[in-house]
Formats: structure tokens, sequence, C-alpha cells
């Protein structure tokens, strides 16, 4: 390693250890039009040999996942059948009706999607899936010293104190853990900011000479930042790879505890297929009132979701990019990530590598597993709204750009849907806007044809009426199954009890349902500007809580409110009555700079945690890994 402008340290320090050079090189990817074309002419240039045997989570696999696509099919097709009737009675303009027709048959799909998901996480929460990773085999596996284990935390610009604090407690945890040998830590330094640079150097020398004997720790300042997190990992491959078996991904928010990452390497030893084990973070240390929101929602509705995740998903899941174990062998031949050719937003370097990675490691015959029920991961949440809207103009655009590796030769069914619903997750909100709109329009355009219902005053029929609210039913009974899960299991202690776990999850339903609209018309704008190609600013999310100034929540907020305001008025005056049709997502639109200054300030949170409102485990008894970590 070349030498840095470094401050003088008043001890000797290692930075790294020898390198031991191994090849990391990226295949060209064949192109969206031209893995189409294979994949319809039946021509494959990398898909693997079918075993002869499926084997038994394959076959469950395959039958829970056919599940899922009949009952959404058939569910889309009774509401489209549905609202067809509903259009069928004013057709003066077949082509509004056409598009609303369309938009609605995949949003109601998308919705079904999530419904049935959160509900096998229901069954699986009464029925534990005996085609999940065996933690009972993982606990009589030995661990032998070629199981090396490299934990590696990418970092880039991040605030050293927060960063190395997390790190500490989950060294201090690993170091009392039985085989603190096997692991050594590396910080992977992207900062190019050189008072942030110097403050991490300064951490780290603190931090190696604070744990002594007890864990290696190392860091690498890289020279020259290409491919952001996924290139900081691949350098680090390249230089250290050979030297280990499997390692811990983590990010500069992520704590875990050594017992954790201990039994997921004997996870790896025990299922020598497992190319990736993803574990499920707890979000937990940040007291806005935002933050506390997403939390209880991740801790409750949350897990139903991944549970759900897993059982569909079995051996080809998600990866989430940290938090997770990777075999190195495997992952530095089969993973490495060549750009996108093409010009324009969705080209050049992959941003969210995550669920690429898993897939281009399954297509190498690599199982990768998501595992719920592993404690002792954590993760931290946007301190604030705006902070979270822009983590998800990030995820948007890499989310856009994996789609195009949809039709690429090799890869599963299960992670061409992932990329997919990856696309969905924000392209969903500009079919909503689009939805709303053309609908308002037949509704302007049209008025007699509501004109019989009794809900005439709300612009529609008896019919759509039930359709709304059979859609906002599957938006929102998974929380309903996700508190009746925990009374039913007697886990509402945790909570603050049965009363406490109730209006919490009522408060975090009208938070999520006032800040919908908000996201909806952030993610179309994040959409656009995807498509569009205009510049992405790259920017970690405050890691700390951080609460909005009223200046800076109306520049971000006000052309929109602006907007909403004259676009109500125009509708008042055009139609009065369609005005309460369009309140439920005007109105959160034109309080939106009020919404994110009131849930960014932590003053509500820890008052409503006083109160025990939003209250989830790891407040009510925290782990001593996170008091490390706080401390």
């Amino acid at each position: 390693m070349k030498p840095y402008d470094i401050p003088i340290l008043t001890r000797p320090t290692t930075i790294a250890p020898s390198i031991c050079r191994g090849s990391m090189t990226p295949r060209p990817w064949t192109g969206f039009w031209r893995g189409l074309w294979l994949s319809l002419s039946d021509v494959s240039l990398t898909r693997r040999e079918a075993p002869a045997e499926q084997s038994a989570w394959q076959r469950a696999a395959t039958s829970r996942r056919r599940a899922l696509m009949v009952l959404v099919v058939v569910s889309t097709t009774l509401a489209a059948a549905l609202l067809f009737r509903t259009q069928a009675a004013g057709a003066a303009y077949p082509v509004l009706h056409f598009i609303q027709l369309g938009l609605f048959v995949v949003l109601f799909g998308w919705v079904t999607v999530g419904f049935v998901t959160a509900l096998m996480g229901f069954w699986v929460q009464w029925r534990p899936d005996p085609h999940a990773l065996s933690f009972a085999a993982a606990r009589r596996q030995s661990l032998g010293s070629d199981a090396r284990t490299a934990i590696i935390m990418p970092i880039c610009n991040e605030p050293a104190g927060p960063v190395f604090a997390g790190l500490r407690a989950t060294c201090e945890s690993l170091a009392e853990s039985e085989a603190a040998e096997l692991f050594d830590v590396y910080v992977l330094s992207d900062t190019y900011d050189p008072v942030l640079r110097t403050l991490e150097l300064a951490a780290w020398s603190d931090l190696q000479a604070q744990l002594g004997d007890r864990c290696r720790l190392y860091y690498r300042l890289r020279e020259h930042r290409t491919r952001r997190k996924a290139g900081n990992v691949a350098d680090f491959c390249r230089r250290w790879g050979r030297n280990y078996r499997y390692m811990v991904v983590l990010d500069a928010d992520s704590v875990m505890t050594g017992d954790t990452i201990t039994t997921l390497v004997r996870l790896m030893e025990a299922h020598p297929t497992a190319g990736i084990i993803q574990t499920a973070p707890r979000a937990c240390g940040v007291q806005t009132l935002h933050a506390r929101a997403q939390q209880f929602a991740g801790r409750v509705a949350g897990r139903l979701f991944t549970a759900g995740m897993q059982y569909w998903q079995l051996g080809e899941s998600h990866y989430w990019g940290h938090n997770a174990i990777i075999r190195v062998e495997p992952f530095m031949k089969h993973c490495a990530l060549a750009r996108l050719p093409g010009r324009g937003g969705l080209s050049g370097e992959i941003l969210s590598h995550d669920f690429v990675e898993a897939a281009l490691m399954r297509r190498a015959g690599f199982h990768t597993w998501l595992v719920t029920a592993l404690e002792g991961s954590y993760e931290q949440q946007p301190s604030n709204l705006m902070e979270e809207l822009q983590r998800d103009r990030r995820w948007c655009q890499g989310n856009l750009m994996n789609f195009r590796l949809f039709t690429e030769p090799g890869f599963e069914p299960a992670h061409r849907a992932m990329l997919v619903t990856g696309a969905l997750a924000y392209v969903s909100a500009p079919l909503w806007l689009g939805f709303l709109l053309v609908s308002l329009s037949v509704r302007l355009l049209e008025p007699h044809a509501e004109a019989a219902s009794g809900l005439a005053w709300l612009g529609m029929s008896s019919t759509l009426a039930w359709l709304w609210g059979l859609t906002l039913t599957l938006l929102f009974l998974p929380r309903v199954l996700a508190v009746t899960t925990l009374l039913m299991q007697g886990e509402q202690a945790a909570y603050g009890g049965r009363t406490a776990l109730i209006k919490s999850a009522l408060l975090e339903v009208m938070l999520s349902a006032v800040q919908a609209p908000i996201r909806m018309m952030a993610h179309t704008l994040f959409v656009l500007t995807a498509l569009t190609g205009l510049n992405l600013e790259w920017k970690s999310p405050t890691r700390e809580a951080t609460s909005i100034p009223w200046g800076d929540a109306l520049r971000r907020f006000a052309p929109m409110m602006a907007a909403v305001a004259l676009g109500l008025l125009a509708t008042f005056f055009s139609y009065r009555d369609a005005v309460w049709w369009l309140l439920p997502t005007g109105l959160p639109l034109l309080l939106a700079a009020p919404l994110v200054v009131f849930t960014s300030e932590s003053r509500w949170g820890l008052s409503l945690r006083r109160h025990r409102w939003l209250l989830t485990p790891e407040e009510r008894s925290t782990p001593p890994v996170l008091l490390r970590a706080w401390a």
C-alpha cells in the first residue's frame, strides 16, 4: 500500500496484512434484448445442467411459488372483472377506461403479492418451516482453523464516532466468542474528505489499542474510488480474499454479536452449497418519531413479510448487501460486476449490487438463504423522512438498472422475480399517481356514470368503492395479522403490553398513511430522474438523529405543495365534489413540510417512548452489544 498523508500517531500501527493477490474478473452482460432472444430461442450460454432430481426444499419452493402465483392471478382477475363491469356503464372515453383498467391490474397484482407474502409469513409463525436452514445442525458443527472469516465494513465519508463505536461493540463481542481466533476485521474506507479521513485514522488507531490482542483490526484506504461499495468489496477480495473462506459484510451502521457471526460461520460449514446467508437485521438506535415508527413497523409487520419471503424463496433468497455472510471463493469467481453498457441513468456502474450478486451466486450453483430467526443482527433507520428519501433515490436508480438484467441467461426464476419486484417497488409510485389522475379524469368527464351511486359525493360507484376498500384491506391487513401473532404468542410484554402494542400499531398506521402520498410523489420524481439520466447525488444518510430545519423542509417541498394547492383549487372550481376524493392524497402533500419537520424531532419520539408508544423489544430490554455501541 502506498503511503498517505496521515497524522503521525503516538504508537506503532499496522494498517493491513500482506497482500495475497487473487482474481475477480467481471464477465460482460449479455444484454436485455439479446438475453430475451436467447431465452425465446431456448439457447443459453451459461445455464447449468439441471440436476436429475430436485432437493426437498426446491420442490417445496416450486409448489409455494405456484400457490403464490395462482392466488395473485385469480384475485387480480376477479378484481379486474369487477372494475370492467363498472366501466361498461359509461364508455364515452374508452381509452381512459382501458388505461385505468391496465394500471389497476398491475397495481392490484402488486398489492396482492405483498399480502400473500405476509399471509405466508403469518402461517410460518405457527408451523416452523422444515425446509429452512437447520440451526440444530449448525450448533453441532465444529469449526476448524480453515474456516477463517473476514469481517469487512466498507465506509465512505461517515462520522467516525458512531461508526467506530458500533464496530467496537461488534469486535468486543466477537473477542468473547469461542472462535475469536478465526476472525479478522477490516475497515475499508472510500472517504475522500480530508477531515473525516483524519478522524477515521485516529478512531481506528484508538480502537486497535483498546482491543489489543483480543481482535485483529485492519484499515484500508482506497486511492481510486471506483464502483462505490461493490468496488470496495471487490478490491478487498482481490487483495486478501484468498486468505479467507468466508466474509461477513457490514454497513457503517451495522452491529452484530459475536455469537451471531459465529453461528453464521457454523451454518456455512454445515451447508457447503450455501453461498450467501442473509440475516434479518433489527432496526434500532435513533430516537426521532420517524425512525421509531419505522423500526416499530419493521419489528412488528416487517418480520411477517421477511418470514413470508423466506417461506417462498428458501434457497434462492434476497441478499441485502450487509449483515450477511458470503462464501469468498465462488463470490470472487462468479460475482464480479461488469458495467452496464450504454448511456444515461440506467447504464454504468451497478448501484444496487446485492440483488445481482445473489442472482450470480445462485447461477453458479450455490444457494442464497434468508434466516429470520437469528437474533443479534442490528442496523439503524434514517432519522427523518428526507434522509430516507435521499437513500431511496439511490435505491430507485439501482433497482431500475437491475431490471436490465432480467433476461440474463442462467438466472433462476426466483431471482428474475426479485429484479422485477425491486423495480416495481419504485415504479409503482408513478403508476399509483397515474391511476389516481386517470380515475379523476374519468370522474370529471363522465359524471353521469356515478350519479346513481350513493357514494357519488366521493366520486365513485359502489363497486369502485368496494374495490378501493379491498385494496386498502390488502395493504393494512398484514399489520393486523402481525399484531395478532404477537398477542397469540404472548410477546406483547416486549412491546409495552397489549394496550401499548395496539395503540402503537394504530399510530404507526396513521403515520404511514399520511407519509404515503409524500413517498409516492418523491418516488415518482426519482423514477423520472433515473429514466432521463439526470445527475444522481451519492450521499450516505445521517447515522444520528437530525432535526429538519423549517427552511430546509420548505425549500424541498414548497414547489410540490404549491402545485398540489393549485391542483385542488382547479378541481374545486371545475367539479367541487371531486375534491373529497382527492383529499386523502392531497392533504398530506399540502402539509408535507410540517409533517417532515414534526416527525424529525427527537423530543416527540422520546416523549412517546416514555409513554410506551412504539416500543420495540430492543428498547424494552436493550441487548448488551447495543449498550456497548451507544456507550
